[in-house]
């Protein structure tokens, strides 16, 4: 599931600025840097049906989501706009990145592929205490400090690897970024670190540092999770001065898919409290293993609380092992469009036909080179019909790069088919 794509309200992965969005209830909700407070702009009227159809569509796509925010450390620090709204502003547009786009200049380390991560199986057992959990897992967590290229900082968490020195945390946290500082929460050292490799799809980096005698994290297996499991959560919330918060909770929901950033990920819900600068740390079971690296909570200004995500290790290992040892993962088919459902309301009183709605078309795929266009409406892949990103999904997860697939479009009033042949994520992204 590496293709853009939005369902439900709670899924977003609006590309266009991130801007704020009206949610299904009333709700002002935001998107991707969780520092946005802009309101967003009304919508100028169309003239033309054709126009106001196209306009309705899109407009539906994005009201349908809430939203979501990576828990990446304040860009800048910037404070909030009142002391007691918990909402940071970003800095005006082109002063930041926004969203996983994996682009930096840090410099480079070199891969290992003799090096690999490793899953535990969950121990049975009485549990640890929340004192324990925190005395065994805290030396293992980090600070990530990245100094932009506009000459800001990005704050986050980062979870130790190996110990001489391999780090994993989040992508979105190193975006934009020229240099990386290294903190270790167990004795305040500092250390330079290198990018051995970012997966922006994933959200998921991994560093390293000059070190020995590190104490590594033990990961254990996500698989085996069930909602009810008790979790907790280490981090540095809201930046340096919260260094080495531990929160607690359940997993709330397992398998729960998100689109963010025009990405799909499947991840662990959890109650336990994801904030501004969590964003690449630990998720730890109650006997202290880690099962999942926290990426990204709900954030509105309707009062959303207690949902926060994170990566589950079954899905982190084989993008680590594979940033080790290439820098980068491969052979993940991608049509390279960005598409959402379309309400049955709408397709009722504009006499569309169901399917979805393509909002985006990534530049350098084959889909752009064969005419699909933004607007256009997904009616059916390789003759099945599709109404879901999930029937999508179905379809295109059993092929490989290279392989063509016929894509069944609408618009203007005809329906026709295209063939598009499946390229490398990392090509066209």
């Amino acid at each position: 599931m590496y293709d853009d794509e939005q369902s439900g309200w709670y899924q977003t992965g609006s590309t266009d600025g991130e801007q704020p969005q009206r949610g299904a209830s009333g709700g002002e909700g935001y998107y991707s840097d969780p520092f946005w407070t802009q309101e967003a702009e009304q919508t100028k009227k169309k003239r033309s049906r054709t126009k106001i159809i196209m306009l309705v569509i899109g407009v539906i796509v994005l009201i349908i989501a809430s939203a979501y925010a990576f828990a990446g450390g304040s860009r800048g620090r910037t404070l909030p706009a009142q002391p007691d709204q918990g909402v940071f502003t970003i800095p005006q547009p082109g002063q930041t990145q926004s969203g996983a786009d994996g682009k930096n200049t840090i410099p480079a380390a070199a891969t290992d592929a003799g090096v690999h991560m490793t899953l535990q199986a969950v121990p049975g057992g009485d549990a640890l205490s929340l004192q324990e959990i925190y005395a065994r897992c805290l030396p293992s967590v980090v600070a990530i400090r990245t100094t932009l290229t506009n000459g800001q900082y990005s704050l986050g968490t980062g979870v130790i690897l190996t110990s001489d020195g391999y780090l994993i945390t989040n992508t979105h946290v190193l975006d934009g970024g020229s240099a990386v500082t290294v903190t270790l929460l167990a004795d305040g050292s500092t250390y330079d670190a290198k990018l051995v490799g970012m997966d922006s799809i994933s959200d998921l980096a991994v560093l390293k540092i000059d070190a020995q005698g590190l104490t590594a994290a033990e990961f254990g297996d996500s698989s085996g999770l069930l909602v009810g499991d008790r979790v907790i959560a280490i981090g540095n919330p809201l930046g340096q001065d919260l260094y080495g918060t531990m929160t607690d909770g359940i997993v709330s929901a397992i398998n729960r898919d998100v689109t963010y950033a025009g990405h799909m990920m499947t991840l662990i819900q959890t109650n336990a409290a994801i904030n501004e600068g969590n964003s690449g740390g630990p998720l730890i079971n109650i006997y202290g293993q880690v099962i999942g690296i926290t990426n990204m909570k709900a954030a509105s200004r309707n009062g959303v609380e207690g949902i926060g995500f994170a990566i589950p290790t079954s899905s982190v290992r084989p993008v680590v092992d594979a940033l080790l040892a290439e820098g980068r993962v491969s052979g993940r088919p991608s049509i390279g469009i960005t598409i959402g459902p379309i309400e049955s309301s709408a397709m009722e009183y504009y006499g569309l036909p169901s399917g979805l709605y393509i909002e985006s078309v990534a530049a350098g795929s084959d889909a752009e080179a064969q005419g699909v266009q933004s607007g256009d409406i997904l009616v059916a892949v390789n003759g099945e019909p599709v109404s879901t990103t999930y029937d999508v999904n179905a379809i295109k997860d059993g092929m490989q790069v290279g392989d063509t697939l016929t894509l069944t479009l609408y618009r203007g009033g005809k329906t026709f088919d295209v063939t598009v042949t499946l390229m490398d994520t990392n090509d066209i992204y």
